[in-house]
């Protein structure tokens, strides 16, 4: 609309204003068809997301695109007939606002300035984009940036034989503390495994599900992160229980990523459950030292209390006992044999014998069941057998057909990258697993990782097809790679804006970042394109000036596109409600990223089409300039 609105003002009293309508459409409609296409392959790593990053952002990908679609039939189809509807009218429209005029002036004062400097300004801005680089390893990363959801989704873990009766007293207590918290409405505990079933575990596992008031009913300068910490000092007053913290969704989607009841987690794995316990209080003594890590705890696989009878068989024939005939004699006795059926109506029950209690309660009474011989004498059984109580395996964790032992963890007050890193770098230097064994990461970390490795892949391919079409639309190599080289320039902004508000990296900013290179891919194709038709229409000796002119007459449109942008999304940067912590970081991206694609579209496209063109010297009151 703004290319016709141009031409109609422009054209003479001869030119019908269909034909000035028609023009202006063809002029625009190649720009703006290749640059909506740019936009949609560059949202080719959103269209390809996995996992949780694919679910939340799946939406908006669509939405976007479909958004995009419906704007260029818009822009192509229904805006010049609805300009055709002005008539003869159609060229006047009022005068251009007051903010407009000032920008227009300063830009025709400053751009040929910066022309004539053009080199200086290069080095300015790779400096600044040198500068913002090496600022994106002091941003951190994470997964995803925490969806706040209203509550807290405390899990106890306790000593893996604690009884039915302590583990309730426990949480009956535990529910009382927390229910006193100003910040809490209600408080729901769960025991050992689910009504349905689906998830092995005991009564040394107690959930809780915190439910908290709306942020505006807790008292003054209480934050959540303060809450917990509250909350965890409180509850450290029981012994050998770990608490770990996290909200109901949140703590599902985690475990369904990791396999482990924790935010974060490294697994260690081998062959002996011995050595990987072993093993993995090791780590766990040495991550307690990286600041940031909190709700530090090995998930406990031995523990239980196992009664082994081993046999001695040369001691058993001696007798004439063989292995099995002592198997049956302790499975009967302690274990229970099925005498007979006891008839319920149509249903049949075993009716199952054993020893009473006091003679099978510990390992001594157990030694004394005496065995039948064939001889028909009785033997006790700890002449034929060695009886122990020892400590078994409680729950064996595997994974790829090999057992391993998680080690779980928060990371609070800290960004997830810059903490795991430390962590690396310390098990790095000060663990050496025996041969076989090995550790991994799990969870937010890990998924990090591997969409950080998927977008490596994803965004150059992009890239190539992006300059493919950035040719197809200029039929000009180096205008492709001007766009194309325009574009980092404009992340700066993000980046400043990610440091400024203290954001770590996450998915949900290179979704930012995404937006904005289509946003800036725009606004180089249009702004160009420009500047290329002023060209042609120019003589060659004038073609700085045509650049001038060309720029001049963009400056409008780039300006509009860019703010429409950033405002649109200034709302979400700022919230604070509910749900918003998912669109932060892009919007913060987005409304930082788009001052720079401005600033780097105005000053920087005009510098690098000016390259071949001599910039004619201008005089600055009585010096003369030379050309650089």
């Amino acid at each position: 609309m703004e290319n016709v609105h141009r031409r109609l003002a422009n054209r003479s009293h001869e030119e019908p204003a269909f034909d000035a309508i028609a023009l202006a459409t063809a002029e625009a409609a190649k720009p703006v068809l290749f640059s909506t296409i740019v936009i949609l392959v560059a949202f080719l790593p959103l269209f390809t997301m996995r996992g949780v990053p694919g679910k939340i952002f799946a939406p908006m990908s669509l939405t976007y695109g479909f958004a995009l679609t419906g704007a260029l039939l818009f822009a192509l189809v229904f805006a010049p007939v609805l300009a055709s509807w002005m008539g003869e009218d159609a060229g006047s429209r009022p005068a251009a606002p007051r903010v407009v005029n000032w920008l227009s002036a300063g830009y025709a004062r400053l751009l040929p300035e910066i022309l004539h400097y053009r080199r200086a300004v290069l080095g300015a801005a790779g400096g600044a984009l040198a500068l913002a680089l090496l600022l994106v390893k002091l941003m951190g990363g994470e997964f995803m940036p925490k969806l706040e959801e209203g509550n807290l989704w405390v899990r106890a873990t306790l000593p893996v034989d604690i009884a039915f009766e302590a583990s309730s007293r426990l949480a009956e207590a535990a529910r009382e503390i927390l229910a006193r918290f100003p910040a809490v409405t209600h408080v729901v505990s769960q025991m050992g495994r689910p009504d349905d079933g689906t998830d092995v575990t005991t009564f040394n596992n107690i959930e809780f599900f915190v439910q908290l008031k709306p942020e505006g009913g807790w008292p003054r300068g209480l934050t959540k992160a303060r809450l917990i910490q509250q909350v965890d000092a409180t509850l450290s007053r029981f012994p050998g229980v770990s608490f770990a913290y996290s909200q109901n969704i949140q703590d599902n989607v985690e475990e369904a990523m990791s396999g482990v009841k924790g935010e974060n987690s490294l697994k260690v794995s081998g062959e002996d459950i011995d050595v990987l316990a072993q093993q993995a209080a090791q780590i766990r003594d040495i991550m307690a030292r990286v600041r940031g890590i909190q709700d530090l705890a090995v998930l406990q696989e031995t523990g239980q209390p196992e009664l082994l009878v081993s046999i001695d068989r040369e001691a058993s024939a001696r007798y004439g006992l063989a292995a099995a005939d002592v198997n049956v004699a302790v499975q009967s006795a302690v274990g229970g044999q099925a005498a007979t059926q006891v008839l319920q109506a149509d249903r049949r029950f075993d009716f199952t014998v054993r020893y009473a209690a006091p003679f099978r309660a510990n390992p001594d009474a157990i030694r004394n069941i005496l065995l039948p011989t064939p001889e028909g004498g009785r033997v006790p059984l700890g002449q034929v057998a060695h009886v122990e109580l020892k400590q078994g395996a409680f729950m064996i964790y595997r994974e790829n057909g090999q057992r391993y032992i998680p080690i779980k963890f928060s990371v609070r007050g800290r960004d997830l990258a810059t903490t795991i890193h430390e962590a690396q770098e310390r098990l790095r230097t000060s663990v050496h697993l025996p041969l076989g064994y090995y550790y991994q990461w799990a969870g937010e970390y890990e998924s990090l990782r591997r969409e950080q490795r998927r977008l490596a892949v994803v965004i150059p391919i992009s890239l190539v097809v992006i300059l493919t079409l950035l040719y197809a639309l200029f039929n000009s190599w180096r205008d492709a790679v001007i766009v194309l080289a325009v574009l980092p320039f404009g992340a700066i902004g993000g980046v400043l804006s990610l440091l400024v508000t203290g954001t770590p990296f996450s998915i949900s900013a290179a979704v930012g970042f995404t937006s904005a290179l289509g946003v800036g891919t725009l606004g180089g194709c249009v702004f160009l394109s420009g500047i290329r038709r002023v060209e042609r229409s120019a003589p060659r000796a004038l073609t700085v000036e045509a650049i001038e002119r060309g720029a001049l007459l963009e400056l409008r449109p780039i300006l509009m596109t860019c703010l429409a942008a950033g405002l649109g999304l200034l709302p979400a940067a700022v919230s604070t409600g509910i749900g918003a912590q998912a669109q932060q970081p892009l919007a913060r991206v987005v409304v930082g990223a788009m001052i720079t694609t401005a600033l780097a579209i105005l000053v920087l496209v005009p510098i690098f089409a000016s390259f071949g063109s001599a910039i004619e010297p201008t005089n600055r009151g009585d010096k003369d300039r030379s050309t650089p």
